[in-house]
C-alpha cells in the first residue's frame, strides 16, 4: 500500500493521460499552486483548448490527481487482501507499504497532506478528495481492528492514522528510518491486546 507519484509522461500517450501524468509529477514534487497552466501545458505537450475539453480547471485536474493517488492505494490494499484475509497481517501490510514509500526514492511527503495544506478550505474539490481518502483509510483500519478483536478499535484506528501521518511528515523532514521504526513500534503496541486475546 505504498504511495508513489506517477512516472514521467510519454509523448505518445493520449492528451488526458499526459496531463494526469505530468500533473502528478509536478504537483507532487513542487506543489499544486506552484505550477502554472503554461508550464503544465508545455510539459504535457497539450494545447489549452485540449486541456479544457478534459478538465474545467486546474483545480479539477488537481482533484483528479488526488483521486488517482487514492485509487492506487485502494488497489494495492485489494491486492494485499488477495494474499491474506488475516486482519493483523493486513495491518502489517499497510505499515510495510507506508515504510516502502517513506524510504523510497523521490519521497517528498504525503501527497494528501501536501494538498490539504495548500487547499485548507472544506469546499475545495481538492480538499474534498483528500477527505474522501482519509475517510476510507480510517474506515479500513477500523474494520481491520474490529476483525482483529481489538478492545478499542475506534481508538486504535485513529491512533494508527496519526502514526501514519507522523511517519510521513517525519520521514520527509527528519530521518526516514527513525520514523518507520516508530510507526512499526506503534503498530506492535496497538496489536498487543489482539495478540494477548488470541493467546488466552
Amino acid at each position: 500500500m505504498s504511495e508513489q507519484n506517477r512516472p514521467s509522461p510519454t509523448t505518445g500517450s493520449a492528451p488526458r493521460e499526459r496531463l494526469l501524468l505530468t500533473a502528478g509529477q509536478l504537483f507532487y514534487t513542487e506543489g499544486i499552486r506552484a505550477i502554472g497552466m503554461d508550464r503544465l501545458l508545455s510539459e504535457a505537450n497539450v494545447a489549452r483548448a485540449t486541456f479544457y475539453r478534459h478538465f474545467a480547471s486546474k483545480d479539477e485536474l488537481a482533484a483528479t490527481y488526488i483521486q488517482g493517488q487514492d485509487l492506487e492505494i485502494r488497489t494495492r490494499f485489494r491486492s494485499a487482501q488477495e494474499l491474506t484475509d488475516e486482519p493483523t497481517g493486513l495491518l502489517r501490510a499497510v505499515v510495510i507499504g507506508i515504510s516502502e514509500t517513506v524510504c523510497g526514492p523521490g519521497f517528498r511527503g504525503c501527497p494528501f497532506i501536501n494538498a490539504a495544506v495548500e487547499y485548507p478550505a472544506d469546499g475545495s474539490p481538492i480538499h474534498q478528495a483528500v477527505d474522501a481518502h482519509r475517510t476510507w483509510f480510517h474506515a479500513t483500519l477500523l474494520d481491520l481492528f474490529i476483525a482483529a478483536g481489538h478492545p478499542e478499535p475506534e481508538k486504535a484506528a485513529r491512533r494508527l492514522v496519526l502514526l501514519r501521518d507522523g511517519a510521513m511528515i517525519g520521514g520527509y523532514l527528519g530521518t526516514p528510518d527513525e520514523s518507520i521504526t516508530s510507526l512499526r513500534a506503534g503498530l506492535d503496541e496497538l496489536l498487543a491486546p489482539c495478540e494477548a486475546e488470541k493467546n488466552r
